[in-house]
């Protein structure tokens, strides 16, 4: 078990005040340009190589742009809309440019009433109107009645196995329950297979997908240079957390956590526990995080390997780096208003949603 590496304390403002200087300075000489406006509840982006940019709408919406263009995709999976729930996540393959082949997050009907998170990859026809070949590659089980904590988050690791982040839906116990998928990170293959080496194979009680567990909420997952997952991950009330994911490795909730229940009761057992990993940053606090990105600095040299997470409580984007890991700037601009996905385009630029406004913006220098 390791400690915490750092954290942000309750004095927001303080914290605000001590970045101001430097934030002011540095957004001086950012140009911020809206992508695609007049989106309804916008949640994942996918710039494309060559030009143009798809975006989720969490109602079940698929929206092609470029050149000033728009049209909705078909051919979409079956979606609940629900609570949190919805048509979430599109990451296009890493082979796009050659493939076309995507794929998305999104809560899923199941029988008998509720819903998942589930996993699905396609390929975007050659203008772009439909999806084809669509094949559902995960399903959580069991679903759930509520409509809270779907995750969820898809990325695709550089032996081209797909991360998925899910959230325990509101059953909080269920998150160390390693026979549901609730409150876990799964890892598949491409074709939705499991892949050889997943941690819990041949484990009694245990699903194999699980690659990682004990997780509340993770709203925003990235690759650092290095090919490592990290998820920004939502607290209750305070602790949020930013995670680096290990596998088969167990991040505590609700067991351990550096918040407290929103009706001012202690969760768990403290901060600490034997066998349960810590955060490499927490936030106190919550700013309610979002989508995750670790730089890899084609336009900002200057940032390349910082992480960058949207705030959807206090709309900003947050940039940390360091070792210990800690907030160096806050950028908040008129624009930032609830951050709900961070990216990088293909050309370097910074791309994110604002919930809000219902606009994709990209940031360059």
């Amino acid at each position: 078990m390791t400690s915490a590496k750092q954290f942000a304390t309750a004095t927001f403002i303080g914290l605000s005040s001590l970045c101001a200087a430097g934030a002011v300075s540095a957004q001086s000489s950012l140009t911020i340009t809206p992508m695609a406006e007049g989106l309804e509840a916008p949640w994942g982006i996918a710039p494309m190589p060559g030009g143009g940019l798809l975006v989720t709408e969490k109602a079940g919406r698929l929206i092609y742009q470029k050149d000033g263009a728009r049209h909705e995709v078909s051919g979409l999976p079956e979606v609940a809309v629900v609570g949190q729930g919805g048509l979430l996540d599109i990451t296009l393959a890493e082979d796009f440019a050659q493939s076309r082949l995507l794929f998305l997050t999104y809560a899923k009907p199941q029988e008998g009433g509720g819903a998942g998170t589930a996993l699905a990859s396609a390929r975007l026809s050659e203008d772009a109107r439909s999806l084809e070949t669509l094949t559902e590659l995960f399903a959580m089980k069991p679903g759930s009645n509520g409509g809270q904590h779907f995750g969820s988050r898809v990325v695709e690791a550089p032996d081209g196995t797909l991360l998925v982040t899910i959230g325990e839906r509101g059953d909080r116990p269920a998150a160390q329950d390693r026979s549901t998928h609730n409150g876990s990170i799964i890892r598949v293959n491409r074709d939705g297979s499991i892949p050889d080496d997943n941690p819990f194979l041949d484990m009694p009680d245990v699903l194999p997908e699980i690659w990682s567990y004990g997780h509340r909420n993770p709203q925003g997952a990235g690759l650092d240079l290095e090919g490592r997952l990290w998820v920004s991950e939502h607290g209750a009330k305070g602790g949020d957390e930013v995670n680096r994911i290990t596998k088969g490795a167990n991040y505590g909730w609700p067991v351990i956590s550096y918040g407290e229940h929103y009706s001012g009761a202690k969760i768990g057992e403290g901060s600490e526990k034997e066998g349960m990993e810590q955060p490499e940053f927490y936030w106190e606090p919550s700013i309610a995080p979002a989508g995750l990105m670790v730089y890899y600095g084609a336009q900002f040299p200057e940032w390349k390997g910082d992480i960058f997470v949207g705030s959807l409580k206090f709309d900003y984007i947050a940039r940390l780096s360091g070792d210990p890991l800690e907030e160096v700037q806050q950028i908040k601009t008129e624009e930032t208003a609830r951050v709900r996905d961070v990216v990088e385009g293909p050309e370097g630029g910074i791309w994110f949603i604002s919930e809000t406004k219902g606009t994709v913006y990209r940031i360059t220098p």
